[in-house]
């Protein structure tokens, strides 16, 4: 088989994806990696993951050229309200390069940013719409409410009346609840961002909270429509602890009423609904506690003529057990022997077999390396300088360095000539390149 040099092989692998591909696909992928360059290209990394545990299936390198980045990073930004960053899952147009120098990479045209989540807030209903389409509209409904709800989480603002009726109400009923409050401002351009911010700093928390409140006072409806917007709808859908809302107001439920877990009118609601989840519970405790003990009771008794049953039984499964047992450890015992004769039989014939095979086979070894050792020497002796003078070539020396070129001689300069049997010194009277200025 003829070989290759790298590039040859490079070159063959560029021109086979070249000929045997589409010149564009469109790729589903997550990035891992965006970095834009000193000269404007952004340099991306593609990955897919297991559903299953995460593990990585594929990697590969891409890249967006500086003049379609202008063009692609500003509409996906504008049209799902986040910028091109690592961790989001993308829909990308691509075309395959593979480079005898960088190798395979994938190079991005067009982006389609409806794939992508995180789009920019839109209208009511075509929040509503969206989520329903992407199936997160009802995921936080779905949760199973734990059976007692005592630790509470709550997101509000310090100085809400609301907050304020709340928690007192709460106090002032004859359970024991545990409340933390994560400060947000529950209104206005910050509402949405500071009430992400105490969602995450609760996910945190999870394992620290039964259910999340989201509460406040009474408002005039102008001043509830940060409750409107996709960000926080899609962070409260999806959240992994069921979460209530009291926003307080009559109208018409907002759409993070609609992808809460449930939706209360006030925070004083959300209140008596948590104290009626305990007096429930309570109630429900003292009823188990009286059936525990009829039933605890009873099956004492049972159990006790069980446990003499199975004792007695056991007694006599033990023996017969042990008897069989015994049988078996014998028969193993006989076995055993007769086999492990049978074994060191085969392995002694097997040995006496290769120590007949060995003997032979190192003997023949032995002689071929002997014929080849005296090859060699033969070989050896055909070439050496000896033979090859006395064959009658001779050897010129100039300064102890053989002479390979006439014309880095000059005159007078004094030359050696080893022949077969001795030596000789000439001083050069003309050179070459002497004797062809002189013929012009």
């Amino acid at each position: 088989m003829q070989s290759l040099s790298l590039y040859e092989l490079t070159g063959l692998v560029r021109d086979t994806i070249a000929c045997s591909l589409d010149r564009e696909y469109w790729l589903v992928a997550e990035l891992s990696e965006v970095r834009v360059g000193t000269n404007g290209h952004c340099y991306l990394e593609f990955v897919e993951k297991s559903r299953r545990g995460g593990a990585l299936l594929a990697k590969a390198r891409g890249n967006i050229w500086k003049s379609t980045y202008q063009l692609l990073a500003p509409y996906f930004e504008k049209t799902t309200g986040t910028p091109l960053v690592a961790g989001l899952q993308v829909r990308v147009l691509v075309s395959i390069t593979f480079h005898e120098l960088y190798g395979f990479a994938l190079s991005v045209s067009d982006i389609d940013p409806s794939y992508t989540l995180g789009e920019s807030a839109r209208q009511r209903k075509e929040i509503l719409d969206r989520l329903e389409a992407e199936g997160v509209l009802t995921l936080n409904k779905e949760l199973s409410l734990p059976r007692l709800l005592q630790r509470i989480a709550i997101i509000s603002s310090p100085t809400a009346a609301g907050f304020g009726d709340f928690c007192q109400q709460l106090a002032e009923s004859p359970y024991r609840f545990t409340l933390g409050l994560y400060e947000a401002v529950m209104q206005g351009e910050k509402a949405e961002s500071t009430i992400i911010e105490a969602l995450n700093r609760i996910a945190e928390d999870e394992s620290l909270w039964d259910v999340v409140v989201i509460i406040r006072g009474g408002g005039a409806t102008s001043e509830l429509s940060c409750f409107d917007t996709y960000e926080l709808a899609t962070n409260v859908a999806q959240f992994p602890l069921p979460i209530f809302t009291g926003i307080g107001h009559e109208r018409d439920e907002s759409i993070l009423d609609c992808v809460a877990h449930t939706r209360f009118k006030t925070p004083t609601a959300v209140a008596a609904y948590l104290i009626t989840r305990q007096q429930e519970e309570a109630e429900l405790l003292e009823q188990f506690s009286q059936r525990l003990t009829r039933a605890a009771a009873t099956r004492l008794k049972d159990e006790a003529h069980r446990l003499q049953m199975h004792t007695l039984r056991l007694q006599t499964a033990t023996r017969r057990h042990t008897a069989h047992a015994r049988e078996c450890q014998m028969w193993l015992a006989t076995r055993l022997a007769v086999q492990t004769h049978r074994q060191i039989s085969s392995w002694h014939s097997m040995l006496t077999d290769m120590t007949q095979r060995i003997r032979p086979a190192a003997l023949r070894r032995i002689e071929n390396e002997r014929h080849n050792i005296r090859l060699r020497e033969s070989l050896l002796q055909m070439a050496s300088p000896e033979r090859i003078l006395q064959m009658g070539y001779s050897l010129t020396l100039h300064r102890g360095k053989a002479v390979r070129n006439a014309e880095t001689l000059k005159a007078g300069d004094i030359i050696t000539t080893r022949v077969a049997n001795g030596t000789l010194q000439s001083v050069v009277c003309e050179t070459p390149t002497e004797q062809d200025t002189k013929a012009t």
